[in-house]
């Protein structure tokens, strides 16, 4: 294939977010699993917010001028997140993936990040592989989860909206189970309105950016996980994300109404600190 990468622009949006929705779809329906986009109108939304982003690398990659697929690297943290990377189904095991990693891998490296992670579809045999020859480490099975809000109250605890006055305290508790705070991606949720953080005895113990799949949560507790999950009014996307071996809180969701509706596998490359306390990742890591 004469393929030619270069960087994106919110001209590729319509072409890139089809792609995307094509390329999902496709593998969903294969391995029948609910798509991750209920149209191509979503996945051209998605494009375009991460095609005019600071916080995203893009790149696109195209055969003969036409677009055939595009990645993203988010820049917003000291870890890079990589994703989401799609190719269009017609010209899919040509090696268009493996160029559009090493792209935004080559793009970690310049920009001394220390560690790169993705999430990828557990179900999805060859991205597995692909991220496993490029070098990244498999590190735990997620559950994303779905059903209807809890609206349930915890006696003693405290959810409110996140302000800039909470911005320390949350980079501290995301620092102690990851060993590295993630306040871009905070930002981005106090500018949306979307984060949150729980009280308890008048003292943060914990907060999410969003509970749902492009947002993260860290926790002292589970108790406190539990009580942002319970506040949200509903999980956009297919879901939140749930490291599958905390037993505690999978079944607490779980017999709480929850479902899990997809399998996914967390992968690392490079920097990885074991996580030190209840969290809960977003798509992009």
């Amino acid at each position: 294939m004469n393929l030619k990468l270069r960087p994106g622009s919110i001209e590729d949006a319509g072409a890139c977010g089809q792609i995307c929705f094509d390329a999902f779809n496709s593998v969903a329906n294969h391995h029948r699993f609910p798509p991750d986009f209920p149209s191509a109108e979503v996945a051209v939304g998605l494009m375009s917010m991460l095609l005019t982003h600071p916080g995203f690398y893009s790149v696109v990659a195209e055969i003969d001028g036409r677009v055939v697929g595009s990645n993203f690297l988010d820049e917003r943290s000291a870890i890079a997140g990589v994703g989401p990377i799609t190719v269009d189904p017609g010209v899919q095991n040509g090696g268009a993936g493996r160029r559009l990693m090493m792209a935004v891998l080559e793009r970690a490296e310049q920009r001394g990040s220390p560690g790169v992670r993705l999430l990828q579809a557990a179900y999805h045999n060859r991205s597995l592989s692909l991220y496993a020859k490029l070098g990244f480490e498999i590190r735990e099975p997620i559950s994303t989860m779905q059903g209807p809000p809890l609206h349930a109250a915890f006696p003693g605890v405290t959810v409110r909206p996140a302000t800039q006055n909470d911005v320390d305290v949350c980079n501290r508790l995301c620092t102690r189970v990851h060993g590295h705070a993630r306040q871009g991606e905070l930002t981005d949720g106090l500018r949306q309105g979307s984060a949150r953080v729980v009280e308890r005895d008048g003292r943060v113990t914990g907060y999410t950016t969003l509970i749902g799949f492009f947002g993260h949560a860290v926790g002292e507790t589970n108790d406190d996980l539990k009580a942002l999950i319970s506040d949200a009014s509903q999980y956009p996307g297919p879901g939140f994300l749930l490291p599958a071996r905390n037993g505690e809180l999978l079944r607490w969701c779980l017999s709480s109404g929850l479902r899990v509706v997809q399998p996914m596998t967390l992968m690392t490359r490079g920097l990885y600190n074991e996580p030190a306390g209840p969290y809960l990742p977003s798509i992009l890591y």
